[in-house]
């Protein structure tokens, strides 16, 4: 599989996703960590988060830049992955990861929750 074929399978209670992921630093360093599980919040009415930590994740491509829903993101002030699953229009400074093409908005429903992330090998 080549490096702009990457996809991860994102697990959260019964619904199972899956997501094409860019090619960047910030991926590459995230695909060395999974399999994960990430017990994640509910944040903003919009997107599930989990803080990772300042400076886990390499953001040298961080942009400030609005959003699609199904976008997952590596905020760097505060080192948060996230799923974006409903649109505010918000601007803020991202590190694009990839996106999920299935629909996402049953997030709106699930609370915090822990959710797996998995390499999908093909």
């Amino acid at each position: 599989m080549t490096e702009k074929e990457r996809k991860i399978k994102i697990t959260a209670g019964k619904h199972v996703l899956v997501a094409k992921l860019q090619e960047n630093e910030a991926v590459r360093a995230l695909w060395n960590k999974l399999p994960q599980t990430y017990s994640m919040q509910n944040l903003y009415e919009r997107e599930m988060c989990f803080r990772m930590g300042k400076g886990s994740l390499p953001a040298k491509e961080a942009k400030y830049t609005g959003y699609k829903i199904g976008d997952i993101s590596y905020w760097p002030p505060r080192g948060s992955l996230v799923i974006l699953y409903a649109q505010n229009g918000e601007i803020f400074e991202q590190q694009p990861i990839g996106h999920i093409a299935d629909d996402v908005t049953f997030f709106k429903n699930l609370g915090d929750t822990k959710i797996k992330f998995e390499r999908v090998e093909e």
